[in-house]
């Protein structure tokens, strides 16, 4: 048996380490997006496939028994050429996607939006005062934003000049909520931006605002490929992956 995994998430991690631990052979497939990138058990892959050709040819050439997409919520084009994949080779395929956060008792009084775009139109409106937690690829929507303070945290350095009234953290979660509620204070937060990414990492950003009653613009997910089964944990695609043997 060999899985593929695709995705650099910590879900992702977990599962390979779940999977090498019962003598599966894993594959892991990082994007290479990440100059550091924690890496996962088993073998590792980093960079694109070149689109869904590109993909069904590795499936077939590594003799891929099953495909876990375990990336990121966003990675909307890989989700799909991950899909498409598999209509056209047959080769069992599994979406492992942590739950989002719109189960919080205070995500009803977010600002739920669909685009990046349409969030920085809404926080435009919200304060003057943003911190911003949308990631580094949705920067430049923001590159109007000349006019007020810009608080940007980012796994990575920035890939292009930003406003010098912006000031960009460079880190890594974990984070917890008194450091975060100390941060927004500090900062004089009046506004948050973020996307619905889940999980346990980024979440403390979400407390801090609701304790310092600080408004959250959040983007929705895209729309995940429609007829691929899917779970919310590692131990399940683990599961799942055991029994394609």
């Amino acid at each position: 048996m060999t899985v593929l995994i695709l995705g650099g998430t910590r879900e992702a991690r977990t599962l390979a380490i779940l999977l090498v631990g019962q003598g599966v052979r894993v594959i892991s497939s990082l994007a290479g997006r990440v100059t550091t990138p924690a890496l996962p058990a088993g073998e590792v892959r980093i960079g694109g496939f070149g689109g869904v050709e590109g993909l069904v040819a590795y499936e077939r050439e590594h003799a891929i028994t099953a495909v876990v997409d375990a990336t990121h919520p966003f990675a909307s084009r890989i989700s799909a050429n991950a899909a498409a994949a598999h209509h056209e080779t047959g080769i069992p395929l599994l979406r492992l996607q942590r739950p989002g956060w719109e189960t919080r008792p205070d995500a009803d009084g977010w600002h739920w939006v669909d685009t990046t775009a349409e969030a920085v139109a809404v926080a435009g409106r919200l304060g003057t005062r943003v911190f911003v937690t949308t990631g580094r690829k949705s920067l430049r929507a923001y590159a109007a934003w000349t006019d007020r303070y810009v608080l940007v945290r980012l796994v990575d350095q920035a890939d292009w000049w930003v406003p010098t009234n912006w000031e960009v953290l460079v880190e890594r979660g974990p984070y917890d909520p008194e450091s975060e509620t100390a941060l927004m204070r500090d900062r004089r937060i009046d506004v948050l931006t973020t996307k619905n990414s889940g999980g346990s990492l980024t979440e403390a950003k979400l407390q801090a605002a609701a304790d310092l009653g600080v408004p959250v613009v959040i983007v929705r997910r895209p729309a995940a490929p429609e007829g691929i089964e899917q779970v919310g944990t590692p131990e399940e695609a683990a599961a799942w992956v055991l029994t394609r043997d």
